[in-house]
Order: structure tokens, then C-alpha cells, then sequence
């Protein structure tokens, strides 16, 4: 039962590995009549209940990957703000700098799993049914049957949606939130849990700018309320403006095995 969102994700997720589909399931349901004082403290108590199980997983993943020096980062954001675009250009553009694989997560489709495929890189796509978000328990089957190596960076491409991913932990070091100028400037202080959360705000299709009605200071002054330490990185796919900025961010990161 997910009472955080009363999602129907688990009882119908999928994860597709190179064609090979494990199912498992939490039913996920919400009482619509909670009216009175026990029922909504039996809500309550059910969403802790949710998220403490949710966490645990979180710090097993959260180990896994420190054990493997694995960067996981989880990708957050509206659906359409290019996160599937972004991935595609870093994945090629860095292939021979570092080692990647990639989780999709999506409601149904194959269809971004596909695109990631094509550019080479190892990638398992989970599919959540009528859930809204992505799970520590879903990343954990999907890490057991992909098994991504040492010294990588994972990227996590969580269900397009500002609300609930903020709610929950996948055990990833960084977690990076997209925004792109087709959507409003006040979508921090719309969503400001999951800008809160993130570490790192990326401001994509900016050549689309001259344009589009969004004030990029704006959003920027918007995020900083939310997350005075929120880092901001403005770029383009289409024109590769600022993509660079993004490279060094990423590069960063990763721990290299000699200085460990």
C-alpha cells in the first residue's frame, strides 16, 4: 500500500532486462473515505510504515554501490524536460571516459530503454504500471539482474513527475532535477520538495529561449529559495550549449579507483 501517493505502482511493475521480464509486486492502494481521526492516523501510520521499509532498501542499495564505487544518480523532473535526450548526447559524447548503464523508468513503453540501448550502453527498463514513481525495491531487483560494474556511473531515470520521486530514497549518491523553458519559471516554488532534495538543477532547451515566456533568472531565483546550495546548470541539447558544464559536474564525482 502506498499512502505517500496511493499509486498502484508495485503491484503492476515490470523490469526488462535486454528482453528478459521479472515481475514483483506491493500492492499500492489508498482508502478514498478517510474522513474520521482513525483513519487518518491508520494513513499515516501506513505511509511511515511505507517509507521506513523504503529507506531500508535505499541504505542497502546505498551500500551496494559504495562497496562497487558506483556514482548513481537519479534523474528527476516533469515528463518532457529532455532527460532521455540529455542521457543520449552524455552517453555518447563520454563513452570513452567512462563506464555507464542506465535504469529507465517509465509507466509503460520500452520506448526510452530502446534509445539508450542504441547508443551501446548497458541499460534495464522498469516499467511501473499506474505507478508514479520509481521504488528502492524496484532499483534493487533491476541491480540484481543487470549487475552494473565497478568504477561506473549508473544513471537512474525516474517516472516523469515533480511530486512523488521526492518522497523516495533509491540509495543514489546525487540527485538531479530537470527543468526545461517550455515549462513555467515558478516550478520550484510549485515543487519545492523536489528541488529541496536535489543537488543539482539543470535548465535544459535553453536555445529555445528567444522563444518561449521564461524568465531564466527567474527560475534560478526561485530554486535558490527552495535550496540556497541547489547547484544550476543551464544547457542545450540541441545546440550542445553548456553540455560541457554538465561533463566536468559529472566528472567530478566519480571517484577514481587510485585515489580510493
Amino acid at each position: 500500500m502506498c499512502a505517500t501517493c496511493g499509486c498502484d505502482s508495485g503491484s503492476n511493475a515490470t523490469i526488462h532486462h535486454h528482453g528478459d521480464e521479472h515481475q514483483h509486486g506491493h500492492s499500492h492502494s489508498h482508502d478514498q473515505h478517510d474522513h474520521s481521526h482513525v483513519q487518518q492516523k491508520t494513513i499515516v501510520d501506513v505511509e511511515k510504515d511505507v517509507l521506513y521499509q523504503n529507506n531500508l532498501l535505499a541504505e542497502r542499495n546505498r551500500g551496494y554501490f559504495d562497496a562497487k564505487n558506483i556514482l548513481a544518480l537519479n534523474l528527476v523532473s516533469s515528463p518532457g524536460s529532455g532527460k532521455t535526450s540529455l542521457l543520449e548526447k552524455t552517453l555518447i559524447d563520454l563513452k570513452d571516459q567512462l563506464e555507464f548503464a542506465v535504469i529507465e523508468g517509465d509507466q509503460q513503453t520500452t520506448n526510452d530503454a530502446d534509445r539508450i540501448h542504441a547508443t551501446g550502453t548497458k541499460v534495464t527498463q522498469i516499467n511501473t504500471g499506474k505507478g508514479c514513481h520509481l521504488d528502492s525495491h524496484m532499483v534493487l531487483h533491476a541491480l540484481q539482474g543487470m549487475k552494473p560494474k565497478e568504477n561506473s556511473v549508473l544513471f537512474i531515470e525516474n517516472v516523469g513527475n515533480l511530486v512523488c520521486p521526492a518522497m523516495f530514497d533509491l540509495g543514489e549518491k546525487e540527485r538531479v532535477v530537470i527543468i526545461s523553458v517550455t515549462e513555467g519559471d515558478d516550478k520550484p516554488l510549485k515543487y519545492p520538495d523536489m528541488f529541496h532534495s536535489s543537488t543539482l538543477c539543470i535548465i535544459n532547451k535553453i536555445d529555445l529561449l528567444p522563444y518561449v515566456p521564461f524568465n531564466i533568472e527567474k527560475v534560478k531565483e526561485n530554486a535558490k529559495k527552495v535550496n540556497r546550495n541547489l547547484e544550476i546548470i543551464e544547457l542545450s541539447c540541441t545546440s550542445g550549449e553548456g553540455l560541457q558544464l554538465w561533463y566536468n559536474w559529472l566528472k567530478a564525482k566519480v571517484l577514481i579507483p587510485e585515489a580510493l
